[in-house]
């Protein structure tokens, strides 16, 4: 994928995966204020450094820091390597390490919001400049039930069909008109498995959490949902039509069609493998997806293309941004979002950034980085004009997929997430690899865990 921390696996799974670990059974918060002001100025610690393993986005960063210096010369940026780590994240807000400005996924503003480990931007955010340029519903991932506002994001996603373009080709089907909904999808399969020669129509994941994760998409895509809000609790939404109809496309691909292959029980890694050799059609994914088949698996920029989630009813929304540490001064706070703004919110370097990417031979063109899209009206047509100016990949393979962006309804991952996809992963693990799984049963069975895990919910 075209991130700032592109990872073995697209960082959207990394994400998911890392979120289940965050356990934030949150004592003290962190101190914001250690770092005294010194000399008039402001000094603030910042996660989201990449490592020195990446050096393209590290000289990116390193290099946006020092100009953000010397425009800013009354605020100090001391720079902390990593994002959301699970396994230190608990630990650095007990132990009062917390930085003044940290990652988080869109999974964890809610929670960290409940236990009052965010500062309340709401007044601070107002001078913003954009503020009202960013899309509401991403925005509103950081607001609690007042409407009180407690961070930014800074880089979302929504699901999609991923494609292959010469298979589609091979197979009679036009790579410029993509399946729209999940019966186009299911013929597509069917047609690009009759290539034979190993090659499969269609894969999904179905093993750690991943499955889970991809049964949301599909509720989502079918305007359903895994948990939906009774009253003051969470409890579980899958077991009804929607999710019958869902499982059953997947059983009827895998087992009436024949159109997913025999070997199951696969996770983002096996199917990127298969879409990088040339022997997959279709999965659902992210568009960063694209460039880890490009980097890792020896795939080619004109061989993708991304349509928007079939079925057009709705998608699941990823991402992340980042919030301010309570205890943090009303310096610190306003150097803070001058910071975030200025280095990801800020349409005035939009070119600028670009250039970056395209000087060091990255992706432009993309639905991803270096522009995310989270902005609404004419900054969204600026940043789609210049990514059109600089492109150095066919974006015209992914139109399909930007048209239906400002489209489709976006829902974000439900609360527990992780703990729900380990339980959902036996679902579709028992639909994919067992012909007479009873789908009305694993449904049941799921409903039961996951009301358990929405049990813990506060």
């Amino acid at each position: 994928m075209s991130s700032p921390r592109s990872r073995t696996l697209p960082r959207r799974a990394l994400c998911l995966l890392a979120a289940g670990g965050l356990a934030l059974t949150l004592a003290a918060c962190g101190d914001g204020d250690t770092a005294a002001q010194t000399g008039g100025k402001v000094k603030i610690t910042v996660t989201g450094q990449p490592p020195t393993s990446q050096p393209f986005e590290r000289s990116v960063f390193d290099a946006d820091v020092k100009e953000f210096e010397a425009s800013h010369p009354n605020i100090d940026i001391d720079p902390h390597e990593g994002f959301m780590d699970p396994k230190t994240f608990s630990a650095k807000l007990a132990g009062g390490q917390l930085e003044d400005v940290y990652y988080v996924y869109f999974t964890d503003p809610a929670q960290i919001i409940a236990r009052h480990q965010a500062a309340d931007i709401t007044e601070a955010a107002k001078s913003v400049p954009h503020i009202n340029d960013i899309k509401p519903e991403l925005l509103d991932n950081f607001r609690d039930a007042n409407g009180k506002l407690y961070g930014l994001p800074t880089m979302n996603y929504t699901m999609g069909l991923l494609y292959s373009r010469p298979l589609f080709q091979k197979a009679g089907l036009d790579p410029d008109k993509p399946p729209q909904t999940w019966d186009e999808v299911r013929e597509a399969a069917k047609k690009i498995s009759a290539l034979g020669n190993g090659i499969v129509g269609y894969a999904d994941y179905s093993k750690n959490n991943q499955g889970g994760w991809h049964m949301t998409g599909w509720l989502y895509s079918m305007g359903g949902d895994i948990a939906r809000k009774d009253g003051d609790k969470w409890v579980a939404d899958f077991n009804n039509d929607k999710g019958k109809k869902a499982l059953q496309y997947l059983h009827d691909m895998r087992w009436t069609d024949n159109s997913m292959g025999a070997k199951q029980l696969l996770e983002a890694q096996d199917v990127q493998r298969m879409m990088g050799a040339g022997q997959l059609g279709m999965y659902m994914a992210a568009p960063d997806n694209v460039p880890v088949l490009v980097k890792q698996f020896n795939g080619k920029y004109e061989d993708y293309g991304i349509a928007g989630m079939p079925g057009g009813q709705g998608t699941l929304l990823g991402g992340e941004g980042y919030m301010i540490n309570p205890k943090a001064s009303p310096e610190k706070v306003k150097a803070g979002l001058e910071w975030i703004q200025w280095k990801y919110l800020n349409p005035d370097r939009f070119e600028k950034h670009i250039q970056q990417y395209v000087d060091g031979k990255q992706p432009v063109g993309l639905p991803a980085e270096p522009t995310p899209d989270v902005w609404t009206g004419g900054v969204r047509e600026q940043q789609l004009a210049l990514k059109a100016k600089y492109a150095n990949v066919p974006a015209q393979n992914f139109q399909s997929y930007v048209d239906t962006t400002s489209k489709i309804k976006g829902s974000i991952e439900p609360p527990n997430a992780q703990q729900i996809y380990a339980a959902l992963d036996s679902v579709m693990q028992a639909v994919l690899t067992d012909q007479n799984a009873n789908i009305d049963q694993q449904l049941s069975s799921a409903e039961s865990k996951v009301n358990s895990v929405l049990a813990q919910v506060k």
